[in-house]
């Protein structure tokens, strides 16, 4: 591994805009993934220059929560009282031209989000803020190693869909059963696995795995225990350096809260 081709991976950051949207469209992917699209004038201006860039959506559920949204300074301390819950999920399509965001939802019953997203209908309103950031991983690498749970699916397939032809990308992705296996496109060469939860064990799928040839870059998004476990079988087992590895924690088992992609990570090496 070249020292120039992880030293180009780079952060760029945003001014935080908070956004009133609303519901265009809603289609089911899956039984258990629902893509809602949004759009409306606020969406100008909309920046999301990474594949797994998070912004938050915001959920008032009364009148004092929804005046804490529409007066919260963002970036700034978090208001005393009444406040709306957040959650961060991917901008899994941005299309400027058709003023349309598309975010996918995993529905799982639980949590703000999953329950909104379940009664979603054209014509609702969606607050969203950020991205605050963008991670900035340049085409540099050969190989791409992506692995992540249904959480991790809109930011793998955006990351897919940016690579070009010659690249060889090997996915490893864990869903619940095979009806939520979804087309994944890309002009690169790449072999997906799925692992369904209840059958493997997605830890023993990985370090089962050969490395991919070349300079390669790795990406992890699952349960954050789980993700601090790949990341070590991808240091030890398969010898890659730390600055070759991005482990995100989307969300956390010992937690009553949503996942992130599809749901920010907050746990990240």
């Amino acid at each position: 591994m070249t020292a120039s081709a992880t030293d180009a991976i780079h952060r760029v950051m945003h001014e935080i805009k908070r956004r009133r949207l609303q519901v265009l469209q809603v289609v089911d992917l899956t039984p258990r993934m629902r893509r809602i699209t949004v759009g409306g004038p606020e969406l100008e201006g909309f920046l999301s220059q990474g594949s797994d860039d998070h912004i938050k959506l915001l959920f008032a559920t009364n009148a004092q929560e929804q005046a804490a949204l529409e007066g919260m300074r963002l970036g700034g301390p978090a208001p005393e009282g009444a406040k709306p819950a957040m959650r961060d999920y991917t901008p899994r399509r941005i299309d400027r031209e058709a003023g349309e965001l598309d975010i996918d939802f995993v529905l799982h019953g639980d949590g703000p989000a999953s329950t909104w997203a379940e009664q979603a209908a054209p014509g609702q309103d969606l607050w969203v803020a950020g991205p605050r950031s963008s991670m900035i991983v340049p085409d540099v690498f050969d190989s791409y190693l992506l692995i992540g749970d249904e959480t991790a699916i809109p930011a793998i397939a955006r990351r897919l869909e940016e690579l070009p032809a010659g690249r060889q990308v090997q996915v490893v992705i864990e869903i619940e059963d095979a009806q939520e296996q979804q087309p994944l496109q890309s002009a690169a060469h790449v072999q997906v696995i799925w692992v369904p939860r209840h059958e493997k064990s997605l830890l023993d799928v990985v370090s089962s795995l050969s490395r991919l040839e070349g300079e390669l870059y790795a990406w992890i998004a699952t349960e954050a225990a789980l993700s601090r476990k790949l990341r070590r079988v991808l240091l030890d087992g398969m010898g890659l350096q730390e600055s070759q590895v991005k482990a995100a924690g989307y969300w956390r088992l010992d937690e009553n809260d949503e996942a992130v992609g599809a749901g920010l990570a907050r746990d990240e090496r």
